[in-house]
C-alpha cells in the first residue's frame, strides 16, 4: 500500500512539473500564428514580410550550402612561414557590432542586409576569444592587450606587465622582473620592421600593449601620474609616452600613427593642431624623438602622409590631432587620413625590410560609439576597420601574409525583435511591439544614460528620433549609467595567410600571439620552424 501511494505521489507531481513546464513554454516561446498586435488590435495578426527573390525556393540555400561546403573542401592548410604578421583589433567590436555592421554595409547598398560579408569574414578560418583577465571576469582594453599582445593575463588595468603588478603600484610596476615583453619585440628581434597605428592616441591603452609597462593604462604623460597615482614626484615612475620614445621597443618602431600630440609637448608648447601640450615635466619627446631618428620624418595631416617620400626615410611618426582622432563620419577629410590610408602607407614602407614587418592596427573609435550608445559611430567605425582590411589583403601575398581580425572586448549591444528582412537595422523593430504598443529600436544597450521614458516611465515614441538617417543618435538602455561599459562576451578571430588554421575554436586571449609568433618563427616559443615542432 505505501508503495502504491508513493508511486501515486510521484505520478502527481510529475503532472504538475509537466503542466508548469508547458506553461513556461507556451508563454515564452514565440509561435506566430497565436501572435497578435496591440498596434492594430488583439484580433489582429502579425503579417511577416515575404522573402527577397528566389529565397522561397529550397534549391536557393541547398546550393548556396553545397558551394560553401566545396569551398571548404578546396581549400588546402597553409604551411608557410609567415615573413609578415599584420594584427587588426576593433576596439569594443562585439560580435553583434559585426553583425549589425554586416548588415548596415548590405543596406547601404540598397540590399536587405544580411547576406551581406565584411572583409575579414570572408577570411577561412574563424574562432572566438575568451576575455577575462587575471582579476577581471570582463576586460578593459589594458588588460587585454596585455593578453594579445604579449602572451600573458594580467591584472585589469595594467599594460605590460604580469599579475604581480597591482593597480597604481609605481615600484611593482618599474621592476623588470614583473615586464613581459610584446610581439612586437620579437619581431624586432628577428630583425623585422614593427609598427602601429591607431584611430585613438599613440598612447592609449591598446597600442601601449605592444611597447609600455604600467601599473595604470591612465599614466600617458607625466602630469596624468600625478592626477591618478598622486605622486608629486614622477621621476621614479615613467609615463607611457616617455616609454614609447626612449624606451625598446617603442624606440625602434619604424611606423607609428594615431592622435595624441599632447602627451609628447610641454605645456608650455602650442602643438600642430592649436592646442597646449600636457606634460608638465617640460620635456619635448617630439624634439626627442626626431634628434634620435635623423631619417625620419614627422606628419600632422593628411596630405603630409601621403606626399611622404618613403623611400628616403627610415621611420614614419604620424600625429594627426592633439588627443584621439576624430570619428571618421564627423572627421575633416582633408587633414586626418582615414585607417585605410595609414594602413596603405605602413605596408608599402614596412615592406622595404626583406625580413619582413610585424605591425598592430586598431579601429580605437569603435569602442568610443559603444560607450557612448551611438551603434550608428561604432558601425561606421567598424565598416572602415574592415575596409582597411581589405587594403591590406589586396596588397599582400597570403602565402607570406597572416592577416588576424579580433576585437579586445565586448560591449552590451543587443540586436532584438522579430523585424522582417530589410529593415533599417539602426530603425525600429517593425514587428512586434512592446506591452504599451511602442515599436522599440532593434539596437539596444544594456546600460547607458538614456533611456526614452516619459514622466510615467513608459517608453516614447522614437518614430522619426532613431534611425539609419542619425548616425550620431544615442540608442535605448536599461540600465542608467554616467557611461556605458564593456561587455564580458567572446569575441571573434578571423585569420588568413600562413597557419591560418590555428586560430579556431574557443581561444584563450593570450594564446594569440603565440599562434603568430609560431607561423612567423619569432619569439622564444616553438614555431614552425623548429624541425622538433610537428
Amino acid at each position: 500500500m505505501k508503495l502504491l501511494l508513493l508511486f501515486a505521489t510521484i505520478v502527481v507531481l510529475a503532472n504538475s512539473l509537466h503542466v508548469k513546464e508547458s506553461a513556461v513554454h507556451s508563454s515564452f516561446d514565440f509561435d506566430p500564428h497565436l501572435a497578435r498586435s496591440k498596434v492594430n488590435g488583439p484580433s489582429s495578426r502579425i503579417v511577416f514580410p515575404s522573402p527577397p527573390a528566389g529565397e522561397a525556393n529550397k534549391e536557393f540555400w541547398i546550393n548556396r550550402a553545397q558551394q560553401e561546403l566545396k569551398e571548404r573542401l578546396q581549400k588546402p592548410l597553409n604551411l608557410n612561414q609567415a615573413k609578415n604578421v599584420i594584427l587588426f583589433m576593433g576596439d569594443g567590436m562585439s560580435l553583434t557590432t559585426v553583425a549589425a555592421s554586416r548588415i548596415r554595409k548590405g543596406q547601404l547598398k540598397g540590399n536587405t542586409g544580411d547576406e551581406e560579408l565584411l572583409s575579414f569574414e570572408k577570411f577561412p578560418y574563424t574562432g572566438l576569444s575568451k576575455t577575462y583577465c587575471s582579476n577581471a571576469q570582463v576586460a578593459d582594453s589594458a588588460c587585454s592587450a596585455t593578453a594579445y599582445l604579449c602572451g600573458v593575463k594580467a591584472n585589469i588595468v595594467t599594460i605590460g606587465v604580469s599579475a604581480k603588478v597591482n593597480y597604481n603600484n609605481c615600484t611593482e610596476s618599474m621592476d623588470k622582473a614583473n615586464h613581459v615583453s610584446s610581439i612586437a619585440a620579437w619581431a624586432q628581434k628577428a630583425g623585422k620592421a614593427t609598427g602601429f597605428i591607431t584611430t585613438t592616441s599613440l598612447t592609449h591603452a591598446s597600442p601601449a600593449g605592444s611597447y609600455a609597462h604600467v601599473a595604470s593604462r591612465f599614466w600617458e604623460s607625466d602630469a596624468d601620474i600625478t592626477t591618478w597615482a598622486g605622486l608629486t614626484d614622477t621621476s621614479g615612475c615613467m609615463d607611457i609616452a616617455q616609454q614609447l620614445i626612449t624606451q625598446e621597443p617603442g624606440k625602434n618602431f619604424n611606423v607609428i600613427m594615431g592622435g595624441g600630440m599632447g602627451k609628447f609637448l610641454p605645456n608650455s608648447v602650442q602643438d600642430s593642431h592649436g592646442k597646449n601640450g600636457e606634460r608638465a615635466d617640460g620635456k619635448n619627446l617630439l624634439s626627442t624623438w626626431q634628434y634620435m631618428h635623423k631619417k625620419g620624418a614627422v606628419v600632422t595631416d593628411r596630405a603630409g602622409l601621403l606626399a611622404a617620400n618613403l623611400t628616403k626615410v627610415d621611420n614614419i611618426l604620424g600625429i594627426f590631432q592633439s588627443g584621439i582622432m576624430d570619428y571618421h563620419a564627423l572627421a575633416n577629410n582633408t587633414k586626418q587620413p582615414t585607417l585605410e590610408e595609414m594602413t596603405e602607407v605602413a605596408i608599402k614602407f614596412l615592406s622595404k625590410n626583406n625580413k619582413g614587418y610585424f605591425i598592430f592596427i586598431e579601429g580605437g573609435l569603435i569602442d568610443y560609439g559603444n560607450h557612448g550608445n551611438a551603434p550608428g559611430i561604432a558601425i561606421d567605425e567598424t565598416l572602415e576597420l574592415e575596409k582597411a582590411v581589405q587594403k591590406a589583403r589586396d596588397m599582400t601575398n597570403p602565402d607570406e601574409t597572416l592577416i588576424v581580425v579580433t576585437s579586445d572586448h565586448g560591449h552590451p549591444l543587443s540586436m532584438s525583435g522579430y523585424s522582417g528582412r530589410g529593415n533599417d537595422i539602426m530603425g525600429l523593430s517593425d514587428l512586434m511591439p512592446d506591452n504599451n504598443g511602442q515599436r522599440y529600436t532593434t539596437l539596444n544597450y544594456a546600460t547607458g544614460t538614456e533611456q526614452y521614458l516619459d514622466e510615467q516611465g513608459k517608453r516614447i515614441d522614437l518614430t522619426g528620433i532613431l534611425g539609419g538617417h542619425n548616425i550620431m543618435g544615442q540608442y535605448p538602455s536599461y540600465i542608467e549609467v554616467d557611461y556605458g561599459v564593456h561587455g564580458g562576451d567572446d569575441v571573434g578571430v578571423f585569420a588568413s595567410g600562413p597557419y591560418e588554421h590555428l586560430f579556431r575554436s574557443s581561444l584563450e586571449q593570450h594564446t594569440l600571439p603565440h599562434l603568430m609568433a609560431y607561423a612567423a618563427c619569432i619569439g622564444d616559443g616553438p614555431t614552425m620552424c623548429d624541425k622538433k615542432t610537428p
